[in-house]
């Protein structure tokens, strides 16, 4: 069968697969709604601009109220349900399960980009600090409020997210030069200063330990349609261009010099490969905390299953990473006590097994 072929039939079955795990997680919960009622109310929220309207806005952080124009919208589809139904399925339920869609594409394909780049299995999105560096941030906002910039997490961690990771790329460049096992080493370095950062805040977070704990565990609850617009559009953006890179990933699994001389500018596109992978990854950091293993596992699943070749690879992971999060974040907010479990808990017990499993069988290889 042709790659192109391949791909189509691949990533069409694993899109479908992610619209069947999202209907199956809205419909799951203390309220049971009907699948059927669920695709209903999703289509329902899909609108339309349909004219302008006037309204008033205030400025952030000055309190000024201007005019400013808005846009009426209208629903697509008109399906008769129930309004409670309706409001539980878009409004409470329907963000936070777009957002896990999000976020694990996002770890998901950085993922892959990484374990490519390094050429070894066992990378994933944090191996260069950027999801330490999100935690410092978000820690920092809850334990030091009045140091941070207006006072958002998301950005506080999408900050220190995005920081690290350039600080440990200037670190481990050199004449020009990004050695891979310079830069895998000033990562391990610049994580474990981190940590110790991390811990130092904690002790003096007061009252916000228990959220810092949370953030940092990675969670999924309480979000928001506001979440899922600071995270959708980096993601999706940085990753359809990270897919643009398929053919230039596959060229550096044969070593830095082949790929230099097939014509590769290697050293430019180690730094967009890198930088990339890390707006994409801090994206997801900064709205869920730390999340482990989507990273890992998925992509080297998705490897023994489609090979090697990135310009399948890539799309292929990054869907699985979507419905995998989703899944993982359904069985987080199955009541199971008084207190709702961390989807980076869940995520850890069902990746980590699974990676044990496959490497007592010795499906884990090196790139």
């Amino acid at each position: 069968m042709k790659r192109s072929v391949r791909t189509a039939v691949w990533s069409t079955g694993l899109a479908l697969l992610l619209v069947a795990v999202v209907i199956g997680s809205a419909a799951l919960g203390p309220v049971r709604i009907e699948p059927l009622t669920v695709a209903m109310a999703i289509l329902n929220g899909i609108v339309v601009p349909t004219g302008l309207e006037s309204g008033t806005a205030t400025v952030p952080y000055i309190g000024w109220s201007v005019p400013v124009p808005g846009l009426e919208y209208s629903s697509v589809f008109s399906f008769s349900i129930d309004g409670t139904h309706q409001f539980i399925v878009v409004q409470m339920r329907l963000p936070r399960i777009v957002l896990a869609a999000t976020v694990g594409f996002a770890l998901a394909a950085a993922g892959t980009v990484m374990q490519g780049f390094f050429r070894n299995p066992l990378a994933d999105p944090s191996i260069i600090g950027v999801s330490s560096g999100g935690a410092a941030g978000a820690v920092a906002a809850i334990a030091f409020p009045a140091l941070v910039p207006f006072g958002s997490l998301h950005l506080a961690a999408f900050v220190g997210a995005l920081t690290t990771a350039f600080l440990v790329y200037a670190i481990a460049t050199d004449g020009g030069r990004t050695p891979v096992a310079t830069l895998l080493l000033a990562g391990v370095a610049v994580q474990a200063f981190l940590g110790a950062m991390i811990s130092y805040m904690l002790i003096h977070s007061g009252d916000g330990l228990r959220e810092a704990v949370v953030w940092l565990m990675g969670s999924l609850r309480d979000r928001s349609w506001s979440d899922v617009t600071f995270a959708l559009p980096v993601t999706l953006l940085g990753g359809l261009v990270l897919a643009t890179y398929a053919r230039e990933l596959n060229v550096l699994l044969l070593g830095e010099e082949d790929a230099h001389h097939l014509g590769v500018e290697v050293e430019r596109t180690k730094l967009l490969l890198l930088a990339l992978a890390s707006i994409v990854t801090a994206a997801g950091v900064a709205v869920t905390g730390v999340i482990g293993f989507v990273g890992l596992v998925v992509p080297h699943i998705m490897r023994l299953l489609v090979g090697p070749d990135h310009r399948i690879l890539f799309p292929t992971s990054a869907l699985a990473g979507a419905s995998f999060l989703v899944v993982a974040d359904t069985v987080a907010r199955w009541p199971t006590g008084p207190t709702e479990v961390p989807v980076g808990i869940v995520t850890a017990a069902l990746g980590a097994p699974f990676f044990l499993f496959l490497l007592t069988h010795r499906e884990v290889h090196s790139l």
